[in-house]
């Protein structure tokens, strides 16, 4: 036997029916507005982008900006085939990046040196390149071979999906093999967080990581250099560089928003407040 249902049921009935349409359609419409920024990559950029996200939400409480990290390789690949919104990186793009991704542009945001670490006990206080080079490829095996102790090092390194990785690789190895011994890390962090806790260790970070470790001088032809404000942007610190962010075509919408945000006088503030150098 049906059951009369009277009109002003069926109308309560409509109006929730259509509410729950138009929640179903809001996360769809919210994300083609592009109020979600999803970001990866690079573990020297992501304090930066972590911190930058923080003070961009405050401000723009419409926008959820999600920060991950993963390597500068994992950001570019991410970027390339559409899975974030931006990229980040510790080095310009490979040839075969490129290659692949011929669409990606690369956007400077903040400037870094690689920083060498060494655990606080250290008594070394500079090395040269070439020695930095002989530790990490393996010929030499003791901190008194550069005027240590004897004790045998403990070399930490990244992984290969690291931007840092690569940019050590090709300017102190000058391309040469890395040590089968060398202990790799996935990121700037676990490697600061090894060489604290390891007396004979040795390792290699972005300048924003060097809290709990000593920061060795490089000895530049007799002057002795320190990833500084002053040596980076004058690059007179020869192992400066440029952090990036990547985008699929000219930053747009809120991408667009939120690199010029980090571009400003504000997000260049934070840049250097997470231990990094600004662009200005």
């Amino acid at each position: 036997m049906s059951q009369h249902v009277p009109g002003s049921r069926l109308s309560a009935l409509a109006l929730v029916a259509g509410l729950l349409v138009v929640l179903a359609v809001l996360p769809a419409a919210a994300s083609a507005e592009g109020k979600t920024v999803t970001i990866s990559g690079s573990t020297t950029v992501l304090p930066i982008a972590s911190a930058v996200a923080e003070a961009y939400m405050a401000k723009h409480s419409d926008v959820d900006v999600k920060v991950s990290g993963g390597g500068s390789g994992a950001g570019i690949s991410a970027i390339g085939k559409g899975a974030v919104d931006i990229g980040m990186s510790s080095r310009e793009m490979n040839t075969d990046e490129k290659a692949s991704y011929s669409k990606l542009v690369s956007t400077p945001v903040a400037k870094d040196g690689i920083a060498i670490i060494v655990n606080p006990a250290n008594k070394v206080e500079s090395l040269t390149l070439s020695q930095i080079k002989d530790i990490y490829t393996g010929k030499d095996k003791s901190w008194k071979d550069v005027g240590g102790e004897q004790a045998e090092f403990e070399i930490v390194g990244r992984d290969s999906a690291s931007g840092t990785r690569e940019f050590f690789f090709n300017e102190v190895l000058k391309k040469a093999d890395f040590t089968s011994f060398m202990l790799e890390k996935n990121s700037n962090g676990a490697v600061q967080q090894f060489v604290s806790q390891t007396p004979n260790a040795i390792g290699y970070v972005g300048m924003g990581f060097e809290d709990g470790v000593k920061v060795v001088s490089l000895d530049i032809d007799g002057k002795k250099l320190k990833p500084t404000t002053a040596t980076v942007k004058s690059k007179e610190y020869p192992l400066s560089r440029d952090l990036y962010f990547i985008t699929d075509g000219e930053p747009s919408g809120s991408a667009k928003d939120f690199i010029d945000f980090l571009l400003s006088a504000d997000g260049q503030k934070i840049v250097e407040e997470q231990g990094f150098v600004s662009l200005k």
